[in-house]
Order: structure tokens, then sequence, then C-alpha cells
């Protein structure tokens, strides 16, 4: 398996689609290459992990703003919605 370029946040996935001699389904043969399998889908499970926990905080402050900007509006204008 060739290393991936770790600046590039999409070249641990491109090598999971790069087919293994000659045939993309191919099951690793040894007790090393499926350790390394493992290894690199927990790497990818992390990554997304995280990305959807920063997702989650995203949402979270958006709605903070949002009641803070109605709050803020309706401070204003007590018959605003």
């Amino acid at each position: 398996m060739s290393e991936y370029n770790s600046n590039d946040p999409f070249g641990l996935f491109s090598q999971f689609f790069k087919p293994t001699a000659g045939n993309p389904f191919t099951p690793p043969m040894t007790i090393e290459e499926i350790d390394r399998k493992i290894a690199e889908c927990r790497t990818v499970e992390q990554w997304l992990s995280m990305q959807i926990g920063m997702l989650q905080v995203t949402v979270k402050t958006l709605e903070m703003q949002k009641a803070g900007i109605a709050a803020f509006k309706q401070g204003l204008d007590p018959k605003a919605p």
C-alpha cells in the first residue's frame, strides 16, 4: 500500500479506492495487512467523528446566534415575533 500525503485531507480516503492486485475487492492476505487496514479505518473513523463534532458545534453556535438576534429584536420591538 502506498503512503498518502498527510497534507491532502482526502489522501487517506483515496487509497481505499485504489485496486490491489488488479481487484479492488481483494481482501488483505496477512495479519499485518489486516492490522494496517484496521488502523487506517480507525483513523478515518476518528477524523469523521471530529468533523461531526465540529459540525454540531457550528449548528449550536448558529442556533444561539439566531436566538440572540431574535431576543435583541424583541427587546427593541416587543411586538416583533
